[in-house]
């Protein structure tokens, strides 16, 4: 997308419905797994970028009764973690509305930070890295987890749909995103100072028929709606033509033998020296 079609940074996947149905299927055990292992009771846990907390409850649960904080910049998201917080009895898990390039917290203060596709969005990548850093206590551990669009997949199906993800990756960059941070995060944290940098790689898969169908109505619903479809072709990034064909590529994929669908994630363990 040149300078002159680029969009203001905001946050591609908004807080409609769809999506936050997507976030909702996201947990601790799932999204946060290659983390779990290394948190104790006691720690003080960050989690920038939280959203409406559905991993960062089991991280709170995970370091009871040491204190949790999650930050995020939709104030929407924050009171919906709140209630989750309250629902599970985290007592010890705090919720704050802010930006991750500038948090309330005093430097030195956790032991460890964690954030999941938020670094996919956030512009200023060294700006949110840079800051989690300052928070970090020396010794303290960052796990980042964040999106690969072009190793994410529909099969059968992918030679047509991957003008589709294609128009994906473009929309998130035109927002001032990163849809390929999944790999790049190994650089940007030796570039923010950490140390012991260690990458690793996952999937989140849809290959149930419930999950497949799922899957389908949540790229209709959220790819496919009227604002992306105008925003798409209004900077010339595919016809409305070419979104027909992909509404009907996924009402065909959903009903075929063996269909599954996946997410690719690449994640990123550093420690603050």
């Amino acid at each position: 997308m040149s300078d002159q079609t680029q969009t203001e940074s905001s946050y591609t996947m908004g807080y409609g419905e769809e999506f936050l149905q997507m976030l909702d299927r996201r947990s601790a055990q799932t999204n946060a797994a290659r983390l779990l292992p290394h948190l104790t009771p006691g720690q003080r846990l960050l989690d920038f970028g939280c959203g409406p907390g559905t991993i960062s409850v089991g991280l709170a649960k995970a370091v009871e009764p040491g204190e949790f904080h999650g930050i995020d910049m939709e104030e929407s998201q924050i009171a919906i973690a709140r209630s989750a917080a309250e629902a599970g009895g985290h007592a010890n898990a705090t919720f704050h509305v802010g930006d991750v390039t500038e948090m309330p917290f005093d430097d030195d203060y956790f032991d460890v930070a964690f954030c999941h596709t938020v670094l996919t969005h956030v512009p200023d990548t060294a700006a949110a890295l840079n800051e989690a850093r300052r928070v970090l206590k020396p010794g303290g551990l960052i796990f980042s987890r964040e999106l690969i669009v072009s190793s994410s997949f529909i099969e059968p199906g992918e030679d047509e749909m991957r003008s589709a993800w294609n128009t994906f990756a473009k929309l998130l960059a035109g927002n001032g995103g990163h849809p390929e941070m999944g790999k790049e995060l190994g650089a940007h944290f030796l570039a923010a100072g950490f140390v012991d940098v260690r990458g690793s790689a996952s999937f989140d898969s849809f290959g149930t028929a419930e999950d497949v169908g799922f899957f389908s109505q949540f790229v209709k619903d959220w790819f496919i709606a009227p604002e992306i479809v105008d925003a798409a072709t209004k900077h010339g990034l595919a016809t409305r033509e070419q979104f027909d064909e992909w509404r009907n590529e996924l009402d065909e994929w959903k009903d075929l033998p063996g269909g599954m669908a996946a997410l690719a994630f690449g994640g990123c363990m550093g420690t603050k020296p």
